[in-house]
């Protein structure tokens, strides 16, 4: 059997990449990361934007994800690059793909690529993690047993099998606040990115293996922020930051 080698294309060249902050809200926080993959390459085709294509047997849009967050999790900051064959002004680019993709996936920010150390810049990512019918005192004496522990192991099942890991370490901040609005207390959280990534369910585990605390109700959890860490305020800052200076 011979060599088989890819079919001569025309491949037009990358000449514009456009990176996108969108959100994932109400029911579409079920969608899959999959899911958004093939609802964005719609959107693409129907928004007519000039997407670039790689060279092969199967050519592909050239689009790259970042730290997706896990099913059933709603986002304000899932991020998404895409490549151009043609220059677009970034905030049209937004428009269209808001438009062409359904009500709960909403494009939110796009700005023109301008540095290529984007990933690295995704170090930490702030959570809302909302504790339905879970008193204000329960959750504090949980959070305050979290900070007391200097390490946590909990396990979550993976491709590989059975993964154990610490879910102390990654934790920048943790508090505790009231919610006026409904019988619930919020956990406001900032975990670094680190090999492991921990995620809300990962530190849930943990409350419960330091504190016995067991929401009666499934937590509803929503990404606020995602990007830079400032260790010594614990916010996490704007990635697009350096590619608007340009």
């Amino acid at each position: 059997m011979g060599n088989r080698r890819p079919p001569d294309r025309d491949v037009a060249p990358v000449v514009q990449r456009v990176r996108i902050r969108y959100a994932r809200r109400g029911r579409l926080r079920f969608s899959s990361h999959r899911d958004f993959q093939r609802a964005l390459e719609r959107a693409i085709r129907r928004a007519g934007l000039p997407i670039a294509f790689s060279a092969g047997f199967s050519p592909h849009p050239k689009i790259s994800y970042a730290n997706s967050a896990p099913t059933g999790a709603a986002s304000e900051a899932e991020y998404a690059e895409i490549g151009l064959t043609a220059a677009r002004d970034p905030e049209a680019v937004r428009a269209a793909l808001d438009s062409a993709l359904p009500p709960g996936l909403d494009v939110v920010d796009a700005v023109e690529a301008h540095t290529s150390d984007f990933a690295q810049r995704l170090e930490a990512s702030r959570w809302r993690i909302e504790l339905v019918d879970v008193e204000l005192p329960v959750a504090k004496a949980a959070r305050d047993a979290f900070w007391a522990a200097d390490h946590i192991e909990v396990q979550r099942m993976a491709k590989s099998g059975l993964r154990t890991f610490d879910a102390r370490e990654p934790v920048a901040h943790l508090q505790v606040d009231p919610d006026s609005q409904a019988p619930c207390v919020i956990l406001n959280v900032v975990v670094r990115h680190v090999t492991v990534t921990v995620r809300p369910d990962d530190v849930l585990a943990a409350l419960r293996r330091v504190a016995d605390l067991e929401p009666p109700v499934p937590p509803r959890v929503t990404r606020l922020a995602q990007g830079p860490l400032d260790e010594a305020t614990c916010i996490v800052g704007d990635p697009f930051a350096p590619d608007r200076r340009g």
